[in-house]
């Protein structure tokens, strides 16, 4: 799995969630106990399990492509119960998809097919906008607003809105390819390519 582990509360109990190539599993930090866990990969030798699964609440979001899709799990004891679950909606092949104010925002489709960037209502998968053939990229939240890096190296700042997509900002900032994860801090956001690093001051 390409996919990083993350540490949530659910129903009180502490759990550390992966998404590993075959399952999504919530273990007991100091034991390992298995709290739970669900099979997600796909049937054929080929899978990309990448994006971080979201916890919100009592439920989780996970998503990945080459069939087995997304869906919003949730956690009852042991038992992870459908929300929903789709192929459809929100698949995502690299990039983890951010949560705000009851909606997904994130990258859906394969990476080399070019990819759309959508809103996807949390509770019910029903997409609510989607830009087509945006092309891959990663995005980040940053207070209300969406910090998209697209892999051609433009950087897109953007309302979370579920109302559509409003872009607020843009400006090419590297050459391509930029597939690296952008960092935050401080209003100050740091993004490279494989041979630059640039620092931008998004404060003003």
């Amino acid at each position: 799995s390409y996919s990083s582990g993350m540490a949530a509360t659910i129903a009180g109990r502490r759990s550390a969630i992966f998404l590993t190539r075959d399952n999504l599993i919530g273990l007991g930090p100091a034991t390992g106990a298995v709290h739970f866990h669900r099979r997600w990969r796909a049937r054929i030798a080929a899978s990309v399990n990448a994006a971080t699964p979201l916890v919100v609440g009592d439920s989780i979001f996970v998503s990945a492509q080459y069939g087995p899709g997304a869906g919003v799990l949730r956690v009852e004891g042991s038992k992870l119960v459908d929300v929903w679950t789709s192929d459809e909606a929100l698949s995502n092949h690299y990039a983890t998809s951010v949560y705000a104010g009851g909606y997904l925002y994130g990258f859906h489709g394969r990476q080399e097919f070019g990819q759309s960037f959508r809103a996807v209502e949390f509770q019910t998968g029903r997409v609510r906008w989607s830009q087509d053939r945006f092309g891959a990229g990663s995005v980040t939240l940053a207070g209300n607003r969406l910090l998209i890096v697209r892999e051609n190296g433009e950087l897109v700042l953007a309302a979370a809105s579920p109302e559509g997509f409003i872009p607020v900002a843009r400006a090419q900032i590297l050459p391509g390819v930029v597939r690296a994860y952008p960092a935050i801090a401080g209003g100050l956001l740091y993004v490279r390519n494989e041979n630059t690093l640039v620092c931008l001051d998004l404060r003003k």
